[in-house]
């Protein structure tokens, strides 16, 4: 690990392989017929905290805050539900946004904002979504893509077991570490 380097991270929940790898699946898809591919730079995932740099030094503070985290979280079955957009750049799977997601959020903001700073924290509204394409979806394409996505039904639940800490390594995101909840 070199002295003072500053890497990207954030914070989510990830799915299980089975939900992973159909929304893997959508991004595929994306990337071949809608010209979107930067989606695939990423695990299926809903973020809890979104990307923020920190020092590789000070990783083990990170990490501390978060093992501990979870020693009050308690799982919680999260739905997917069919699709939606951000319009004309962001095609996602919907998320359910129930309480025990929302708590999970605003307790994870209340613990980071010390570590992190302000500046560190999203103020906007949350909402969750796992993104199926992005950035580099054109309008021209994104409006084909939303056709195809729109008419689909997707459902799933998940039971929510643990959050992830990410990090980006120069060409795609990685888990550092998975966090069990522990009540």
């Amino acid at each position: 690990m070199e002295a003072g380097k500053i890497s990207l991270f954030f914070i989510a929940l990830i799915p299980p392989d089975p939900i992973a790898e159909e929304v893997k699946a959508f991004k595929e898809l994306a990337a071949s017929r809608f010209h979107s591919k930067r989606a695939l730079s990423s695990p299926a995932h809903i973020t809890l905290q979104p990307p923020f740099s920190w020092s590789e030094e000070r990783l083990g503070e990170l990490t501390g805050l978060l093992a501990d985290f979870v020693k009050t979280a308690a799982p919680f079955q999260q739905e997917l539900r069919n699709f939606d957009c951000f319009k004309p750049r962001v095609i996602f799977v919907g998320i359910v946004l129930h309480e025990a997601l929302l708590d999970l959020v605003v307790r994870l903001k209340t613990r980071l904002t010390p570590l992190l700073g302000e500046a560190a924290i999203d103020t906007r509204p949350y909402h969750p979504h796992m993104t199926v394409a992005f950035k580099d979806l054109k309008p021209y394409w994104f409006y084909r893509a939303w056709e195809h996505f729109s008419r689909q039904s997707y459902v799933r639940y998940f039971q929510a077991e643990a959050l992830y800490l990410l990090k980006h390594n120069g060409r795609e995101w990685e888990v550092v570490r998975r966090f069990g909840f522990e009540q």
